[in-house]
């Protein structure tokens, strides 16, 4: 038997025991007599991984290069040898059709001018429409919306209900509200809906607090800065400037706006667990962590405590993170949360929440132990060993190959470009991460997950879309003061998949809150269509029901969300095509 043999046998084996300790990296130092480089017995261990954990030895993510796609916007984070705070964090992007013709374009946040900054060129947000050839084309100017602020964050939603999605973008100074004219263009309408929101906002998220069928608006609120309020971290002996930690800001409250119906928003937090939680808010996902019918609040902070605003009904609110235990670390100390996100990734029909940390910190995967308290099971799914080293934004629970288990992506880089300065093991630009849900656990596929997962890279936003409806969801990454990184999902189509487009009628037109269950080949599992998640992004709207190798569905049943709380079951849907269903009207397939 050769050596090379013994050695793949042995890392095979070496590869399963290392996933059910849950340890990331190994190398082994002799194997054999005459041992091949470090670099083949990783490249061997890589491919041990891919092998056991059943990942295809093809990419699941092909890069699309701005040549191919047309995309050829920059970020530009305003970097300035005083390191004012701002110019760490990057900014978002979005999925959405915004012209309504069943396919996703995409939106892409950038900076601009404010006490601070002054660029010498002009900066501008950028819209792309999808050709539907796997190019793109901006329509920044054309759409009128080319941003104008130190933007941050995109939230997309359709707040007047008239099957238009709308744009809502924070930032450094002054938040904007696009109303989406059904033309091509948009129309700032902040001034109108009473949404400006000044300070300094991230993310926010689109969701319908009170179930009066409106979408109502949460925004998130970092430290109290500005130019005169910024502080100098460094070292006055070498010279140098340093990104100050948010730790030494003042925190604020975030904000929540009721929906009127007429075009405009109250601010409703005051008085509120909202209003009293002051916070470094980067990252916000609506979910229902208690199956009340009542969707809540889960957000991430900087330095203090993570809040969970758990929805009482009524416009109360509790502030419950602590006895949840998913305020603080194990030893109870607050940490960086960034990204956040919410899903029931085990399927035991409870919402789990999931936060992303800097690095030393540790990921957190939060089980819902159905009493609103969590337990961290990073560990046990080998994040935590994963995400030591890492800082982590963008993130998001979806079904990469549609096998109907819920996968990870985690897009990660240190806030500070100077760490490597200082650390001889934390670097500004981090590796993106992937982890497939096996139905029992989580496993890091990242080595074979396809070239652009070798790199490393400043990621700050990041998004999930289907750009080409072939039922596989792709993914884009937005990085700090560079290029977007678009990800085509490039794995085995091998299984079958139903698309659903809900349109709520008396419930919210995006249908948030709706609860989806489905059977395919005798199985059940089920999915809360939630809002928000990620870090200063938004998603695709649609819902991808992975049907595995079953040829159909058996069934599918939507409950939609209140008012109406009506149940609808449907068991003939087309597979492998996207399909419209209205609430109380039925279906019909959009292709």
């Amino acid at each position: 038997m050769s050596c090379d043999h013994t050695r793949r046998r042995f890392l095979r084996g070496l590869a399963r025991g290392l996933a059910v300790a849950g340890v990331s990296t190994f190398v082994p130092r002799r194997l054999c007599a005459h041992p091949p480089s470090r670099e083949a017995l990783r490249r061997d261990l890589d491919e041990a991984r891919r092998a056991e954990s059943g990942t295809p030895n093809g990419p699941i993510f092909v890069d699309v290069p701005p040549s191919e796609s047309g995309i050829t916007w920059v970020h530009d984070n305003a970097m300035s040898p005083d390191r004012y705070l701002p110019e760490t964090c990057g900014a978002g992007c979005a999925f959405f059709d915004f012209d309504g013709d069943g396919w996703m374009d995409i939106y892409l946040v950038n900076s601009g001018p404010c006490d601070f900054f002054q660029p010498k060129q002009p900066l501008r947000n950028a819209l792309y429409r999808n050709n539907r050839d796997g190019t793109f084309t901006d329509v920044t100017a054309k759409a009128g919306v080319p941003g104008g602020t130190f933007g941050m964050g995109v939230a997309v939603g359709d707040y007047d209900n008239d099957g238009r999605p709308d744009l809502f973008v924070t930032a450094y100074g002054r938040c904007t509200l696009y109303h989406n004219n059904g033309d091509g263009t948009f129309t700032d309408v902040t001034d109108k809906a009473g949404v400006a929101a000044p300070g300094w906002t991230t993310s926010a998220v689109w969701f319908d607090y009170d179930n009066d069928g409106r979408l109502d608006l949460f925004v998130c609120s970092f430290v109290d800065f500005s130019l005169e309020k910024n502080v100098f971290c460094g070292d006055n002996k070498l010279g140098r400037v340093y990104y100050c930690i948010p730790r030494v800001f003042k925190p604020t409250p975030s904000l929540l706006f009721h929906n009127n119906g007429d075009g405009t928003f109250t601010e409703v937090s005051g008085g509120t667990d909202i209003e009293r939680s002051l916070g470094k808010a980067f990252g916000v996902v609506a979910t229902d962590i208690n199956d009340d019918g009542l969707m809540d609040l889960f957000v991430a902070n900087d330095t203090v405590q993570n809040f969970l605003f758990v929805n009482r009904g009524e416009s109360r609110w509790e502030e419950i993170a602590l006895p949840a235990e998913v305020g603080y670390s194990a030893n109870g100390q607050p940490r960086s949360g960034m990204g956040v996100d919410a899903a029931d990734f085990d399927q035991d029909g409870l919402q789990d929440l999931f936060v992303a940390n800097i690095d030393q910190e540790l990921f957190s995967l939060y089980k819902n132990r159905g009493d609103e308290s969590f337990a961290d099971v990073a560990h046990a799914n080998g994040i935590a060993q994963a995400t030591r080293l890492l800082s982590g934004w963008g993130l998001k629970f979806f079904d990469y190959d549609n096998d109907g288990h819920l996968d990870l992506f985690l897009a990660n880089g240190h806030p500070d470009d100077m760490i490597e300065h200082y650390s001889t093991q934390v670097r500004y630009k981090e590796p993106l991460l992937l982890f497939k849900n096996d139905g029992s656990r989580l496993h890091d596929v990242s080595a074979g997950a396809g070239p652009a997962f070798t790199r490393r890279y400043p990621a700050r936003g990041m998004a999930v879309g289907d750009l080409d409806n072939d039922g596989r969801l792709d993914v884009l990454v937005s990085t700090n003061g560079g290029a977007p990184l678009l990800l085509r999902n490039a794995s085995e189509d091998g299984h079958h998949w139903i698309g659903l487009s809900l349109e709520g009628a008396t419930c919210n037109r995006d249908a948030v809150g709706a609860r989806i269950t489905w059977s395919a080949g005798g199985v059940k599992r089920s999915r809360l269509k939630t809002s928000g998640g990620s870090y200063l992004s938004s998603h695709d709207p649609r819902e991808i029901l992975g049907l595995g190798t079953a040829a159909k569905a058996d069934w599918v049943e939507i409950k939609w969300p209140a008012p109406s709380s009506r149940v609808e079951r449907f068991t003939d849907l087309p597979v492998d095509r996207y399909v419209r269903i209205v609430e109380g009207r039925g279906k019909g397939v959009e292709g």
